[in-house]
């Protein structure tokens, strides 16, 4: 049975670990190696996770049987009555196993626990599995934005909402 449970400092290697298993398959037709290198470095690199989560972010884990199996975190109140999914990915060989549903569920759960109107987040504009996954959930396109990462990159994004 699949386990949703809070990451502790010691768990972001995991965070980190799977977030580099998971980028080349979910961006390798979309982004290029260089990019995803660069993202994972920069998005991953375990002080700045540290430093995520003492801003306040919390990291949540999906386990079954002791595999670990995908990661979200998230930003209670990033804008006033919505929390924010920075981050949200499942493990290719985990995908269609309800893995990501049941991080979502997690997410609205602890969301609501805190008085939140919404939840939000960004999705490449080309990934059109997780749009496909986002929009089966509920959450609506509410507007798209480019975000400079530096290093020449960009990310190019849609801005979904589910409200609560």
């Amino acid at each position: 049975m699949i386990q949703i449970n809070p990451a502790t400092k010691e768990d972001l290697k995991i965070v980190q670990s799977i977030a580099k298993r998971t980028w080349p398959d979910t961006f390798g037709t979309i982004l290029s190696s260089e990019q995803i290198d660069y993202m994972l470095n920069w998005f991953y690199d375990i002080a700045h996770l540290k430093e995520q989560v003492e801003l306040g972010h919390t990291f949540l884990l999906a386990d079954e049987d002791g595999e670990k199996l995908g990661f979200t975190g998230i930003e209670i109140n990033q804008e006033p009555g919505r929390t924010k999914i920075h981050k949200i990915y499942i493990l290719p060989t985990a995908q269609g196993k309800g893995v990501g549903k049941k991080l979502i569920n997690a997410i609205k759960e602890i969301a609501l626990r805190n008085e939140q109107s919404s939840l939000l987040l960004n999705v490449n504009k080309y990934n059109q599995g997780a749009i496909d996954f986002y929009e089966y959930l509920g959450f609506v396109n509410i507007k798209s934005e480019i975000i400079d990462i530096g290093n020449g990159y960009v990310m190019d994004d849609y801005v979904f909402e589910l409200k609560l």
